[in-house]
């Protein structure tokens, strides 16, 4: 069997993937793209795309409910579960071909359909999805392979028909009560959601405290908003067991029994690297499986590279993309990018959403960090006052020894657009006293940062 030989093989494609096979290609390298589903990765096809298409359906459902707050009296609505997920999948489907086209039009880019594995260093056999197979190698390797939903070892779970944060992307009924085991980001965002679509909604949490990684303030208040759209939430507490009734799905907890008509695993997310036979070219794992890379994004095999989710960096699309930057500057524009000091910066998109970036307080006090901080609440927000929409507060937390910004939290409408506001005051070492005097229109959100600077002692 001959060996297509490559100056680059890309394996996955995910949001670095596809813009970095582009540019390899633009830039003379003849390059091969192997994916083994669909175009685009988890983003547009079980992610940011399909998610935040739904949680918009869920919005107006919300609001159409909340009609007559504004004035505006209609005569009731109901939800069409069919149109949702079909509005969902034009959405998911336009993104994916637009993507498929740009990468088929590139001249020096091959992409073949299947399964890639290694058979040694920076050696790969192909099996196509049409049976075919055939072996490659290139100088340079790149992995971008994305996660997969972790399914916890819970007795009985496997004699249920559970959902995942994949699968129920395309569920075509509303649960009348949706059991969600774990309290992540995403089980936050899908609880929501279906609360929103007309389901009873229960979040089993084992973690002792809820959203751990935020702020105790921040997380209480996303808390309490979920709490008011009658989520149900449980913290520090297990799920022993589940089995299946005449009336449903039991879970089996540490503080009780419930029963639900659907149950939803969001506990996390695994690397996608099976079948990959990493371990044939040379690629070490951490103990969770991640690809381990140092700060320039290469493994332990000599000229590969893991990108995005797959290394166990933070699991964001825009992560993603800035992995390709740094590959694709240092090795065409003989650049000298790193991973080192890029910000931690997301979204979770509950409504109001939550807008992160930089360190939190509780992070700031444990490094023994001068601070200051200020918090405002969204009620004191004219334009959210305006809207009917004050649930939320703002939080930024300040270097007292010079006036930048170190980190932002902000809960709100609008709330990831307000923390990318902060984020570039950060990247251009803006200090607090500029924003607190800032001009800004009236009446906008960004406005609000003015009287939020205010609030610092």
């Amino acid at each position: 069997m001959n060996m297509v030989k490559y100056d680059a093989i890309i394996i996955g494609s995910g949001q670095a993937g596809n813009p970095l096979a582009k540019k390899l290609a633009n830039a003379g390298w003849k390059t091969a793209l192997i994916e083994k589903k669909f175009i685009g990765g988890t983003c547009i096809n079980v992610g940011c795309t399909p998610t935040k298409t739904l949680i918009a359906s869920g919005r107006i459902a919300y609001l159409v409910r909340r009609s007559a707050d504004f004035g505006i009296h209609s005569t009731g609505y109901s939800v069409n579960i069919e149109e949702v997920i079909n509005r969902k999948n034009d959405h998911v489907l336009q993104a994916r071909e637009s993507s498929a086209k740009g990468l088929l039009e590139t001249k020096n880019l091959d992409v073949h359909f299947g399964y890639a594995r290694f058979t040694g260093p920076k050696e790969i056999d192909l099996t196509r999805d049409d049976g075919s197979t055939g072996t490659m190698t290139a100088g340079k390797i790149f992995i971008n392979t994305g996660t997969r939903p972790v399914v916890p070892p819970i007795p009985g779970l496997a004699g249920i028909p559970f959902l995942t944060s994949d699968t129920i992307l395309d569920l075509r009924e509303i649960p009348s009560h949706l059991a969600i085991i774990g309290g992540s980001y995403i089980a936050l965002e899908f609880g929501q959601l279906y609360r929103r679509l007309g389901s009873e909604v229960t979040i089993i949490e084992n973690n002792p405290r809820f959203l751990h990684k935020e702020d105790e303030d921040i997380a209480g208040e996303i808390k309490k908003i979920l709490w008011e759209d009658r989520v149900q939430i449980h913290t520090g507490t297990k799920v022993e067991s589940v089995s299946k009734d005449a009336q449903g799905i039991r879970l089996q907890l540490s503080s009780g029994s419930i029963t639900a008509s659907h149950v939803l695993i969001a506990t996390g997310r695994e690397p996608d690297t099976a079948g990959l036979n990493g371990s044939a070219a040379g690629i070490k794992v951490d103990p969770h499986g991640f690809i381990v890379v140092n700060d320039k994004l290469e493994t332990s095999a000599a000229d590969i590279y893991a990108l995005g989710d797959v290394n166990g960096g933070p699991q964001f699309t825009h992560i993603s993309y800035n992995d390709h930057v740094i590959v694709y500057k240092n090795l065409v524009e003989k650049a000298n990018y790193s991973t080192k000091g890029r910000p931690p910066v997301y979204c979770l998109f509950t409504d109001p959403e939550l807008g992160r970036v930089g360190l939190t307080e509780e992070e700031a006090r444990a490094k023994g960090m001068n601070i200051k901080v200020a918090t405002l609440p969204a009620t004191h927000i004219a334009r959210a006052w305006e809207n009917d929409e004050t649930r939320g507060m703002l939080k930024a937390i300040v270097n007292a020894e010079d006036n930048t910004i170190l980190g932002a939290a902000m809960l709100s409408v609008n709330g990831g657009e307000l923390m990318s506001l902060l984020q570039m005051a950060m990247m251009g070492g803006i200090t607090v006293d500029k924003l607190r005097y800032g001009v800004f229109a009236h009446p906008t959100f960004a406005e609000s940062l003015n009287n939020l600077f205010a609030r610092l002692k």
